[in-house]
Parts: structure tokens; C-alpha cells; sequence
């Protein structure tokens, strides 16, 4: 199963050895002074070594494969990486996100010797979308999973249609003997697969539950059209925005039937998830404890890639199991007296709609919610997108909202629009102040949820690693 899949190999030399030692030194330097190195010291590293990337990923028995897509990468590669440990798997995984060239090659140099040697059997990385075309050509994945494809921060990657003509032109040049593993419900997904070259293995994944299913598209959906030939596509199912079971009535262009499908789900805010996986060898029913209809299409993905790399069924349901949510990921934190921080990472129209979906499928449940937003590189510059996420859904159902943030005013004045009550919004744009008044309104036993952008939860945990609540994301 982890026989090598490495085309070229290159011995360790005396520039790879400083670039070695430097990046680790960096590295340790960062986090004597409370920063995470999860990138410097890659760029730092590469500088030196230009092939340092390629050259370190050569040296893994095991090969390597990727995680990719607009939602969920992070929450799908940890999936990855725990069903992999749990078979008894050594995994480099960039765990902290960071997934840019610099930051898988400053995950590798964690797991590097300064002779070149890795403490690792398999590599296994989340990159970022842009990033995809120049990460396949150096690392030379043996699989990789792409989960979905949404409109997300235009101003770092355009319009979806450019994103997917990017990855059809990467997915162009896989080696044989590569296995892609691509959401059927999604149809950027499907439209990709024809690019697969002769010897590459496609393999789908996708969801079939009726009483989940949306009979009409949400009003900002990304792709109502076919792909192939521009007609509107027909939907039998909708799960999330574009995702569902769909066909062109003008081509041939349609849903596939799935190698892995979803069947009988359980959604609970505080449990998580239940459902079974129906495989080509059976049906498993699995549990994993992240909520969310989204974490169920994260977690069937991550199933299907170790299911077709040869992971037994009995370490997916076992690693499944015991994931643990990832650092502001629907990450949950205790304050004491029965309260609790629920923190959902939020960054564009889909992702915010799927937790505020979660957050209100309760009809009982009322909500006390502070929204973070900033409009940071990371986070994307415009937003705009925030007048695409339904917010109206709230109304009704919030006790008290605080926003934060750069955009804490911007975000205000959303909800307003959204039908909120005035007297129930308050905003501060200091990140911890804001949290600070939130919290003045939480009783015992109540839950605060939030929703940050990227560079707001870095903030908000920083804020919160302060108050002694959680660790630094890079020591998790």
C-alpha cells in the first residue's frame, strides 16, 4: 500500500543541509518568541534550496497526496491524517493550515533530519487553490482529493471559471497510476474528471439522503448551469448551494453514480454526525464528532481516499470516531459554569450559510452570537459576499449579536438589514473588547457561537490562549 511513487530522487547535498538546518532554526527561534513558523521558515529554506520541496517529498516511502478545494480542506486533510495514524500511518500533514509552497515545506522540515532523512512514512497536505498547479508539479502526489469548488475571495482568484480552468490544466498533467477522488455533487468536480488522463483513477463520492435535500437553489448558488454546453441544469436533490444530484436536459452532462455513497444521516450540533457509507465492498456506519451537513461531505471524503489507498474499514470508523475538531473549525471551548464558546470559521457565502443553517435547525434553540469580521489579505479584501450570506434566517431566533472586526460596523449594519432587532446588535471592532461585552451577556450553561474570518480566529485565539482557554494553534 505505501510503495513509493516517486519519479525522481536527488541525495541530500550541502546546500539541501543548510537550508535544513536554517529553516530549523528559524522555526525554533518563532516559537521561542510566540509565533507559529509554520511558513518563514519554509521561505527561508526554499531560498537557499530551490529544490527543497521536491527533493524532501522524494524521500517518503509512502508517497504523498493532497487535499484541495474552496471549504473544508482543513477539516478533510485532518480527517485524512487521523484515519491514517490510526492504521498505524507516520503522516507529514501541514496540520496548521498553512498552505502555500512555503508552508508544506515547512511542514516537511519538521519531520527532516539535516541529512535529508524524513521521520514520516506519507505525506499528506491541505493546498491552497492557487497553489495547486505548482504543489502537484513538485510533489507528484500519488492521490489527491478535491472536495468542492465555490466563489471565494475574487480578488486573490477570480471567478470560479478560472479556478477550474487552472485545475483542468494540472489535473492534465497527472502521471498514471494517480488516483483522483472528486465529490460527484458537485458538477466543477465531474467537469474535472474529464480531464483525467488515460491511467488515472477517478474515483466519486457524493451524498443521497431525500429528507436533507433543498427543492430549490439558494439565491446566490454558484453554478446553476452546465458546464459543457451553458443550459440550466435540472436538480433532484440540493444538499449545499450547487452540490446535489443534477443533470443537463440539453447534454449528456450529469450527476455520476457515486463509488461512495451517503445514506442515512444524523445531524446534531453537540454530537455530530452519524451515517452509513455505503463502498464497493459494503455499507459502513460511521460517527464522526463535527457537526454540520458540510463535516459530513469533509468526513466521506476523507473515507473514500484512505478506503481507496487500502486502509481497512475498521481504522476510517475508528479514526473517524476520535477526530477531534480542528483549531476554530466548529471548535469548542469551555469557560467554566457550564458555558462554552462554539467557534465556526466563516469566508464566504456557502460556508457561512452551512453553519448558520446548522446553528438554526433547532427550532428551540436560541442563539447568542458574536460575528468577527475582518477584511484582511487573508480574509479577502472585499465584503461584499457578506450581502450573499442569508442572515435573514436569523431573525428571531438571536437573543443578542456582537460583532467584531475590522467590518464590525459593516457587519452591524448587515444584520440591521437582515431583519435583526437594533436594540440586540452591538458592535466593537477590537477584537477582544467585543469579546469581552459578548461574553457579559453568556449565563451558566449558555453557549456563545461565533463566526470569524481566517485573520479574525487567529485574533480571537490569541485572545483566548491569553485567557489560558486553549493552546497555541501550532502546539495542538
Amino acid at each position: 500500500m505505501l510503495a513509493s511513487y516517486n519519479l525522481y530522487k536527488r541525495e541530500v547535498s550541502l546546500l539541501q543541509t543548510v537550508a535544513i538546518a536554517t529553516g530549523k532554526t528559524v522555526k525554533e527561534l518563532m516559537h521561542r518568541t510566540g509565533r507559529g513558523g509554520t511558513a518563514l521558515p519554509g521561505l527561508i529554506a526554499t531560498t537557499i534550496d530551490p529544490f527543497i520541496l521536491r527533493d524532501l517529498t522524494a524521500r517518503l516511502p509512502g508517497g504523498s497526496a493532497m487535499v484541495i478545494g474552496t471549504n473544508g480542506k482543513t477539516t478533510s486533510t485532518r480527517l485524512f491524517a487521523t484515519i491514517l495514524e490510526t492504521a498505524g500511518i507516520k503522516v507529514a500533514n501541514n496540520r496548521s493550515g498553512s498552505n502555500l509552497l512555503r508552508g508544506l515545506t515547512s511542514t516537511l522540515l519538521n519531520q527532516a533530519t539535516l541529512n535529508g532523512k524524513l521521520a514520516a512514512d506519507m505525506g499528506l497536505f491541505e493546498v491552497d487553490e492557487a497553489a495547486f498547479p505548482k504543489a502537484q508539479a513538485k510533489i507528484l502526489p500519488k492521490l489527491i482529493l478535491i472536495n468542492n469548488l465555490f466563489r471565494d475571495q475574487l480578488d486573490r482568484y477570480g471567478e470560479i471559471d478560472t479556478v477550474r480552468k487552472q485545475w483542468a490544466k494540472t489535473i492534465q498533467t497527472l502521471a498514471p497510476g494517480t488516483t483522483l477522488v472528486l465529490n460527484a455533487d458537485d458538477p466543477s468536480m465531474v467537469y474535472l474528471a474529464r480531464f483525467a488522463p488515460e491511467g488515472v483513477r477517478t474515483v466519486f463520492f457524493g451524498l443521497d439522503h431525500p429528507p436533507l435535500a433543498l427543492t430549490e437553489l439558494p439565491h446566490a448558488v454558484d453554478a446553476a448551469r452546465c458546464i459543457v454546453c451553458g443550459a440550466t441544469l435540472v436538480y433532484d436533490a440540493i444538499y449545499i448551494s450547487h452540490m446535489g444530484h443534477y443533470h443537463c436536459p440539453n447534454c449528456d452532462f450529469r450527476r455520476p453514480d457515486p463509488d461512495f455513497v451517503v445514506k442515512a444521516i444524523e445531524l446534531s450540533v453537540e454530537d455530530g454526525s452519524q451515517f452509513v457509507l455505503n463502498t464497493p465492498d459494503g455499507p459502513l456506519e460511521l460517527k464522526v464528532g463535527v457537526p454540520g451537513l458540510y463535516n459530513v461531505y469533509n468526513a466521506a471524503g476523507a473515507s473514500a481516499a484512505t478506503l481507496s489507498l487500502g486502509i481497512a474499514p475498521d481504522h476510517v470508523k475508528e479514526g473517524l470516531a476520535k477526530f477531534k475538531s480542528v483549531f476554530g473549525r466548529i471548535e469548542r471551548v469551555a469557560l467554566g459554569d457550564g458555558r462554552h464558546l462554539l467557534m465556526a470559521l466563516v469566508k464566504n457565502p456557502v460556508g457561512f450559510n452551512e453553519v448558520l443553517r446548522m446553528l438554526t435547525n433547532d427550532p428551540d434553540r436560541r442563539l447568542k452570537m458574536m460575528v468577527v469580521i475582518n477584511d484582511l489579505y487573508a480574509d479577502g479584501r472585499d465584503v461584499s459576499w457578506l450581502w450573499d450570506v442569508d442572515f435573514e434566517i436569523l431573525a428571531g431566533k438571536l437573543d443578542f449579536v456582537q460583532t467584531g472586526g475590522l467590518r464590525a460596523t459593516d457587519m452591524a449594519n448587515r444584520l440591521k438589514y437582515a431583519g435583526i432587532e437594533p436594540s440586540i446588535i452591538s458592535w466593537e471592532e477590537n477584537i477582544a473588547e467585543s469579546l469581552k461585552k459578548a461574553l457579559e451577556h453568556l449565563e451558566p450553561g449558555e453557549t456563545l457561537y461565533i463566526t470569524p474570518t481566517y485573520t479574525a480566529m487567529l485574533q480571537l485565539r490569541e485572545v483566548l490562549t491569553k485567557m489560558g482557554l486553549v493552546i497555541p494553534f501550532w502546539e495542538e
